[in-house]
């Protein structure tokens, strides 16, 4: 794995997923839980668009899989350690909002690159 792939897979997403998780401890004092992640969401994809867009400069589709994969399994685990098992939510953690967050996740890495070949 190259510097830069490594950047943009661990780094960009350990940063994603600390943004986010952040934000839903801010809205967590503001909002009621189960509105949380459908509030972050759109914001998540807002800011995932950007390092999509202004940070990541691969022309590769592979290293936009490897972002997707990377960026995913950052989140399912991150999640897991520091949501699921640290804070035990009462009501549980995996609603609609967290699967559509993963899928997401996914998918924002592709789209870019397809967005970023179809307007060359």
């Amino acid at each position: 794995m190259n510097k830069q792939l490594a950047k943009d897979s661990l780094g960009w997403g350990f940063v994603l997923w600390l943004i986010g998780y952040i934000l839903g401890f801010v809205f967590f004092f503001a909002l009621p839980q189960s509105l949380i992640g459908w509030v972050i969401l759109p914001i998540g994809v807002m800011i995932t668009f950007w390092v999509l867009f202004k940070k990541v400069k691969s022309e590769i589709f592979r290293h936009y899989l490897i972002l997707a994969v990377a960026w995913t399994a950052i989140a399912v685990v991150l999640d897991y350690l520091f949501i699921v098992k640290a804070l035990a939510p009462a009501d549980g953690y995996y609603k609609l909002d967290v699967y559509v967050y993963y899928a997401l996740t996914f998918a924002l890495p592709l789209i870019a690159y397809w967005w970023k070949r179809s307007n060359e």
